[in-house]
C-alpha cells in the first residue's frame, strides 16, 4: 500500500464524489450540515476561547457564522472555495476565495492572524495535513486553532478514513494532525445536546492546539 507524505495511506483521503466543490455545497441539501443548536455550541467556545480584540481567518467560512453576535472582532477574513458560499456570511470583513483542496499555500502571510477556525469542514479535506500545518504556519506566536465538527456529514464528500472512524477516533485523528503540524496545549471537549432542544440533535466535538511561543 502506498502512503502519502503524511504517513497515511493515500486512499485514506480518497471522496467517493470528486465533482467541483462549490457546485456540490451551493447546491447540496443542507440537513448534513451541522444545526443550529450546534452552531450556538460553537459560539459558547469561541466566547471561551477566542480574545476579542482577535484577528480572525475562518477556514470554510460557508454562508452561516457560528462566531459569537454579542463580540464585534476587529476583522474576520473568510475563506471558501466560491463567493457564493460566503455571501450570506455578514461577519466576514473580507472573503477570499480558495480550494483548500489544491494543497496550495494559504494565501497570507507568516504570522498573520490572532486564531485559526474551521467549523464543520475538516472532514471534506483530501490534505487536511497540509491544511492544518498551513493553519499554523500563518498563526501569530499563542494563537488558536479550532477545529469543530458534529456526527453529521456529507458521505460522498467526506474522505473514506473520516468515514471509517468513529467519533472519538475522529477527535483522535485531527489531534494527530495537530501535533505533528507542531500545534501545542492540545485540548479536547464534546458538548452534548439536551434531549428536550429539537433545534439540536448532533454531539459538537472540539479540538484546540495553540501555536508554540517564541522563546
Amino acid at each position: 500500500m502506498s502512503e502519502d507524505s503524511s504517513g497515511f495511506n493515500e486512499k485514506a483521503f480518497q471522496r467517493v464524489d470528486d465533482r467541483d466543490d462549490a457546485t456540490y455545497f451551493e447546491t447540496c441539501d443542507k440537513d448534513f450540515s451541522m444545526d443550529q443548536g450546534g452552531r450556538l455550541a460553537v459560539a459558547a467556545l469561541y466566547r471561551a476561547t477566542l480574545s476579542p480584540e482577535a484577528e480572525i481567518l475562518d477556514l470554510m467560512a460557508g454562508p452561516q457564522t457560528a462566531l459569537p453576535d454579542d463580540i464585534a472582532f476587529p476583522y474576520v477574513t473568510g475563506l471558501d472555495v466560491s463567493e457564493n458560499l460566503m455571501q450570506g456570511n455578514a461577519r466576514l470583513a473580507s472573503r477570499v476565495v480558495f480550494d483548500l483542496n489544491d494543497a496550495a499555500p494559504l494565501p497570507f502571510p507568516d504570522a498573520h492572524f490572532d486564531a485559526v477556525l474551521l467549523c464543520d469542514g475538516l472532514p471534506y479535506l483530501t490534505h487536511p495535513q497540509h491544511v492544518i500545518s498551513q493553519a499554523e504556519r500563518v498563526l501569530r506566536p499563542g494563537g488558536a486553532l479550532v477545529v469543530t465538527f458534529s456526527d453529521r456529514f456529507y458521505s460522498r464528500k467526506a474522505f473514506a478514513l473520516w468515514q471509517a472512524l468513529e467519533a472519538e477516533d475522529r477527535v483522535r485523528l485531527v489531534t494527530i494532525f495537530m501535533t505533528r503540524a507542531s500545534l501545542t496545549d492540545l485540548d479536547t471537549g464534546d458538548v452534548t445536546p439536551p434531549e428536550d432542544l429539537n433545534a439540536w440533535q448532533d454531539t459538537v466535538h472540539a479540538v484546540i492546539g495553540r501555536k508554540q511561543r517564541e522563546g
